[in-house]
């Protein structure tokens, strides 16, 4: 089972990474964003814990994040692997996933992380509030906030899976085509 953790900055570009992946590869996207989302829209138990949380401006706990993570897992038994999109942000989600995965004798296959200068991502995330309609991309301020958070919080990360020697940086500018050959070629036993 292929297992791969896509990792970057916001406006890296891996949401569109990860569809050629999925496509390429034949893995399940799991995108926590989304997991999140579908979870509230359809009033799961799950969901309405991570709202409660949400409505009182909390960040919903790793325990419930896990749990849906996981739940999703365990919808997609026939999967090749997944790609993992926008988790872990936390060395601790890290450490919880790595059990998941271990419990199911499937273990994180790589971490692949694109690899973009501050500028360029500016760049990128002005672009795409303009193309996408995202408002939250439009802002500035926001999109350092968002890149300082990454760089304080999430980026240490990526020494976790270094560590255990499953850590690949991958140079995240030219063409999508280009990134994504570079990605592939990154992928271990492919």
């Amino acid at each position: 089972m292929l297992n791969i953790i896509l990792f970057g900055p916001p406006g890296a570009g891996k949401g569109t990474q990860s569809a050629y992946l999925v496509e390429r590869h034949g893995l399940v996207h799991l995108s926590t964003g989304d997991i999140f989302r579908s979870n509230i829209k359809d009033g799961t138990e799950l969901g309405q814990l991570a709202q409660s949380y949400m409505n009182q401006g909390q960040l919903v706990p790793d325990g419930v994040t896990i749990r849906m993570l996981e739940s999703e897992v365990d919808k997609h038994p026939e999967a090749k692997g997944f790609i993992f999109d926008g988790f872990p942000r936390t060395t601790a989600q890290a450490e919880a996933l790595d059990e998941l995965l271990n419990d199911r004798k499937a273990p994180v296959s790589c971490m692949l992380a694109l690899e973009v200068a501050e500028e360029e991502l500016k760049l990128r995330l002005l672009t795409r509030a303009k193309t996408s309609g995202r408002p939250d991309d439009a802002d500035p301020a926001v999109i350092q906030k968002r890149i300082d958070v990454y760089n304080a919080e999430t980026a240490p990360v990526a020494s976790h899976y270094a560590d255990q020697g499953k850590f690949t940086g991958v140079d995240g500018i030219g063409t999508i085509e280009e990134i994504a050959e570079r990605l592939s070629a990154a992928i271990p036993n492919d």
